[in-house]
């Protein structure tokens, strides 16, 4: 392999893996909401039935 290619594949990597590094503290840092604002009635509809759509 070339210097080059070495190079680009150490930055692709380092890319990767700091992303995920990054987006995992990040996570730990700021976990998802608990509590969501008001709104958004409940349609009362059962789990997985089919959704009727007015076309």
């Amino acid at each position: 392999m070339t210097p080059t290619a070495i190079t680009l594949f150490i930055l692709a990597a380092v890319l990767v893996w700091g992303g995920l590094i990054v987006s995992t503290i990040h996570l730990m840092r700021h976990p998802d909401a608990t509590s969501f604002p008001a709104g958004g009635d409940d349609d009362e509809r059962p789990e997985h039935s089919v959704i009727v759509h007015d076309t």
